[in-house]
């Protein structure tokens, strides 16, 4: 009887066994998904706290420079200043721009002080001259990469004035057009983006340009929205560039055949303005405009917001014009609007997220054969 009973517990288990290990089988892998939801949760959080951390360090810590940075890119938008005023009282926001403004020039160019000429040279005062100077006398213009502190971009200097003109997109007040299709409708060699434009959302269609603009001595648009700094930013007949802060009928009197309203300007009269700080704009990818003295006029633009370059202030802006020898010049529109395109090939490396990161706009420097 003894042995049949131990051989019927041995067959009892013997049959429990399968589904006992099944069950061990199953919890453990329970288990395992807990685990590891568990391990997910704890990185998750973790990744938190260490965001968050970051983070406050950025907006509240010792380091003034990234406190700097957000409040003077919020400031200078129109529409966007509550992300200054989110994070920071009217007192830090005040201090911060204190230390951070540009007090421009406040004359108007002289434009006896800028002979256009063909001179050919074979020496040069210094590096900044060669790159200009050294070309095919053929040469429309030339396209020179540069960089610096925490920036790149290129610089072109265009040797005929005569063929820098402002184009606009066909649909003024309805939207704006990207460049490339604005360039290659002109049959432009080169373009740059030129003045600002309504833009509450950072997300507009590019119709309502700042201020007023000139195209082949007629008034195109004429929209009073916001005081961007500079004033007139524009080419004469005699093809010098004027910056000057007048009328747009003094504008016009004074023979202005191209020009915007934006800013503010870095040079006049080969006098910079004043930048303390940042210059109060921020870093961010840039567009300027000026000419020197023999007329040569010169495009810049600054890559900004990728890892290879975040971008100018008005400091760099300056300081570039200067070494290339500008005795005038002025910021145009930035950030997500600067843009260059030669030949129908995009140049540099625009940051707006649309098609090739372009977006609409509403005018444009060109330049054309």
């Amino acid at each position: 009887m003894r042995r049949q009973t131990n051989h019927k517990v041995l067959l009892e288990k013997t049959v429990l066994m399968p589904e006992l290990t099944v069950r061990v089988m199953e919890e453990s892998k329970t288990k395992k998904k807990k685990t590891w939801k568990e391990r997910i949760l704890i990185i998750l959080a973790f990744f938190l706290v260490i965001v968050s951390s970051l983070g406050l360090f950025l907006f509240y810590g010792p380091i003034v420079s990234f406190r700097d940075f957000w409040i003077t890119s919020a400031m200078t938008t129109m529409s966007h200043q509550y992300l200054a005023s989110w994070f920071y009282n009217d007192k830090t926001i005040e201090e911060v721009l204190a230390r951070n403004h540009i007090i421009e020039v406040d004359d108007t160019t002289n434009p006896d002080l800028i002979d256009i000429n063909t001179l050919d040279q074979e020496t040069y005062a210094n590096e900044y001259e060669r790159q200009i100077l050294d070309r095919d006398k053929d040469d429309l213009f030339k396209l020179i990469p540069i960089s610096g502190d925490g920036y790149e971009g290129y610089l072109v200097a265009v040797y005929d004035p005569s063929k820098v003109k402002i184009a606009t997109t066909k649909y003024l007040g309805v939207r704006g057009e990207a460049i490339t299709t604005v360039a290659k409708r002109e049959k432009a060699r080169v373009a740059i983006n030129a003045g600002g434009f309504y833009d509450p959302d950072w997300n507009s269609n590019g119709a309502l340009p700042h201020g007023t603009v000139i195209q082949d001595g007629k008034i195109v648009s004429d929209y009073e929205d916001a005081n961007m700094g500079g004033g007139f930013v524009g080419f004469t007949y005699e093809n010098k560039l004027v910056l000057g802060k007048m009328s747009k009928e003094e504008a016009l009197a004074m023979g202005m055949r191209d020009a915007v309203e934006f800013g503010p300007f870095l040079i006049v009269n080969g006098v910079s303005s004043f930048v303390k700080g940042n210059g109060g704009w921020g870093i961010a990818p840039r567009t300027a405009i000026g000419q020197r003295a023999d007329g040569i006029v010169l495009f810049l633009v600054i890559n900004g917001r990728i890892s290879t370059s975040i971008g100018a202030d008005m400091g760099d802006l300056t300081e570039i014009m200067e070494n290339y020898g500008a005795i005038n010049a002025a910021n145009m529109d930035g950030g997500s609007s600067t843009e260059l395109v030669i030949d129908n090939k995009i140049i540099n490396h625009p940051v707006a997220g649309g098609d090739n990161g372009l977006r609409d706009m509403p005018t444009f420097w060109i330049v054309t054969d």
